[in-house]
């Protein structure tokens, strides 16, 4: 029996992808895995049993990855499983970035008891509520993730120019980023060509603030930012003194701070991005696929501290190993096999960063003694056999 512990409620579908073998819930004592969503767990004590945490989201700022590193803990996330939500919403906010729609509702509220006179109201009133078409205009889409890929492709088929900036694009991406979408290598030319930019990175110390002063300064007059990605992406005084100034006509984020609510020009919504139950029903499950994956065979796909590893089932038993990524590991490693006359029938090692995973499928062997043996050695982190 395996433990699974919820730190969010979680969507029933993605619960019903564990079988029986499969204990779940928030009160599971020494869980061999997690399922989070937005709870902070940073100054949660992971018990020794844990091996892997899986973020029903992309996003991964609630986990201290480092600390779970450190300890063997594996962290996946769900790219893509949220990517069509949060596109949809981006698509709004364009809509709402040039149309004034929402303010405009709000001022039609304000006319309740006027009676007949309503109609003329509206027509008098309307003109300071107008604003531009979309089609035809240049949108830069900085990040070509999964979402990112994704406006871009309809922003294209609703009639824009579209411009794309990612230093790390996939292969993937690449494949699916529509033909027609211009692919930038230097990020100021989306600054300096584009009508409306929407940023869809990851929220790292180089990318904290990318839009700030400096960069708003090179952007066209009239710019309209958009922000579904993450909060700290924008700075919020050089965003407020731009649309005070005239420079940026509208800012539309996911993400609201005290210091935007109330001001002209910002458009607020409370974190929707996600928030479907498609897209919670697509994260759950695969999040739990990815637990079991780990869990029961020692494969690992979307992981943010660990390489991917996958490899076919092979032998009596198979050895998954965390370690540093220093010389002379698997050497290490495998002279334990040698010594004890251990046939290794298969073996796959990578590494990210400061970290490394070793799978190795063996024949017939003693896998306490070999797996404490391979503890010993210094730079692994754990050991663990299926």
């Amino acid at each position: 029996m395996y433990k699974i512990k919820t730190y969010n409620k979680i969507s029933k579908s993605g619960l019903e992808v564990f079988d029986d073998k499969y204990t779940i819930g928030a009160e599971v004592d020494n869980a061999d895995g997690a399922i989070v969503r937005s709870a902070s767990l940073h100054e949660e004590v992971f018990p020794e049993s844990l091996i892997a945490i899986a973020r029903a989201g992309a996003g991964t700022n609630n986990i201290p990855i480092e600390k779970c590193s450190q300890q063997g803990v594996v962290v996946f996330n769900t790219p893509g499983a949220n990517a069509n939500a949060v596109k949809e919403l981006v698509l709004a906010g364009l809509f709402i970035s040039s149309r004034r729609v929402i303010s405009g509702i709000e001022w039609v509220k304000t006319l309740k008891g006027e009676g007949a006179e309503v109609g003329k109201l509206v027509e008098k009133g309307k003109g300071a509520f107008a604003g531009p078409e979309i089609k035809g205009k240049s949108l830069g889409v900085i990040g070509l993730g999964a979402i990112g890929v994704m406006v871009a492709n309809a922003a294209n088929h609703l009639g824009m120019t579209v411009y794309g900036y990612d230093p790390y694009l996939s292969v993937k991406s690449a494949w699916n980023l529509n033909h027609n979408a211009v692919y930038i290598n230097d990020i100021n030319e989306i600054f300096a060509k584009c009508d409306y930019i929407t940023i869809h990175v990851p929220l790292t110390d180089s990318t904290k603030n990318l839009i700030n002063t400096e960069t708003i300064a090179k952007c066209k007059d009239g710019v309209r930012i958009l922000n579904f990605a993450r909060g700290g992406l924008v700075n919020d005084e050089a965003i407020k003194t731009a649309l005070e100034s005239g420079k940026v006509a509208s800012y539309v984020t996911d993400f609201p701070t005290d210091e935007l609510l109330g001001v002209n020009g910002v458009v607020a919504i409370p974190h929707l991005g996600a928030s479907t139950p498609e897209s919670e029903d697509n994260c759950a499950s695969m999040a739990a696929k990815e637990l079991i994956d780990y869990i029961e065979n020692g494969n690992i796909v979307n992981s943010v501290n660990l390489p991917e590893v996958t490899m076919p089932r092979s032998g009596e038993h198979r050895i998954c190993v965390i370690h540093k990524n220093i010389p002379n590991m698997i050497t290490a490693i495998t002279s334990i096999f040698a010594n004890d006359g251990v046939n290794i029938e298969n073996l796959l090692n990578k590494s990210r960063g400061d970290y490394a995973y070793t799978l190795l499928d063996t024949g017939a062997a003693d896998t306490d003694v070999v797996s404490k043996k391979i503890s010993e050695i210094e730079g692994v982190i754990k050991v663990r056999v299926i």
